[in-house]
């Protein structure tokens, strides 16, 4: 396998030309992150106007060839091991500590990967090739997930095992309001639904909220879509990990991208300490 450069303003998912695995330098995973990308069609249930992912349709990934998975993911751990990924030190926003290390393995990828049937097969294999290579100690398994799709005991089969591999989860809560869901992500649920899903990850797993805020229109999120979002998150509480608090890192490739704008470090630190008075541990990422 070629070298690989890597920089925390580009996670291209065919950086190293395998289907469904992928190495990123994550500012909030706070070095390499192997990404897992079960939705290579470019498919998703939801439309976030952030979304980097080219050419984004509605829908559902097409079957996974898990043998092809382990086998990338297999070639991939062993090339790491022999020093192929090179970290672009100038990346912007890179992280400063332990910048060589690999953190995680997460499923995240170009769509909602629970939502593909093979899921929880796909996280007891990845958990399997952690622990052959020695790894299930050191690395994290992650799920980066819109929570869409909790209600489906797959969903949950797959996250609790996510759990028991003392794993976590990020569920992506971008707005508490029924508004600011469908502009946001292009989904009409309930922040009553959201809160239910919500509840029942963190019972599987631990879970962290990550949210992106940004400008829309040179527009400031709203008090009123604040104090929805910290209404969401004071029952649960105590249930969570914490959130991730960041705004936009690379720019979306959706047709609402030049409405878009990057919030700097201050305003973020301000509604991490408002957060912060529900008695969560607040990680801010401008």
């Amino acid at each position: 396998m070629p070298r690989i450069l890597l920089k925390t303003d580009d996670h291209a998912r065919d950086s190293a030309g395998l289907r469904y695995v992928y190495p990123v330098l994550s500012r909030r995973a706070g070095g390499i992150s192997i990404g897992i990308n079960l939705n290579p069609n470019n498919a998703c249930n939801w439309h976030c106007i952030y979304c980097q992912v080219p050419n984004l349709t509605r829908g559902g990934p097409p079957p996974i060839d898990l043998a092809l998975l382990e086998y990338e993911l297999t070639t991939l751990l062993n090339s790491i091991s022999q020093g192929s990924l090179i970290i672009d030190h100038n990346s912007p926003s890179h992280p400063s500590n332990g910048l060589h290390s690999l953190r995680d393995i997460a499923f995240s990828g170009n769509g909602e990967p629970t939502s593909a049937a093979e899921f929880p097969l796909a996280v007891s294999l990845v958990h399997n090739v952690l622990h052959a290579h020695g790894l299930d100690q050191q690395v994290m398994l992650r799920l980066i997930t819109n929570g869409s799709l909790l209600d489906r005991r797959s969903v949950q089969a797959g996250i609790e095992r996510i759990g028991n591999a003392s794993g976590e989860v990020w569920f992506k809560v971008d707005s508490a309001s029924t508004t600011g869901l469908a502009l946001i992500n292009g989904t009409h649920i309930k922040t009553e639904t959201v809160s239910r899903r919500l509840t029942r990850c963190a019972a599987l797993a631990p879970t962290w909220v990550q949210t992106c805020l940004f400008k829309l229109d040179n527009t400031l999120p709203t008090e009123d879509e604040i104090t929805h979002y910290l209404a969401l998150l004071a029952p649960i509480a105590k249930q969570l990990k914490g959130v991730h608090l960041y705004s936009l890192a690379r720019p979306s490739l959706q047709k609402e991208a030049p409405r878009l704008m990057r919030l700097d470090a201050e305003y973020l630190e301000n509604i991490a300490q408002r957060i912060r008075q529900l008695g969560l541990i607040v990680q801010v990422n401008a």
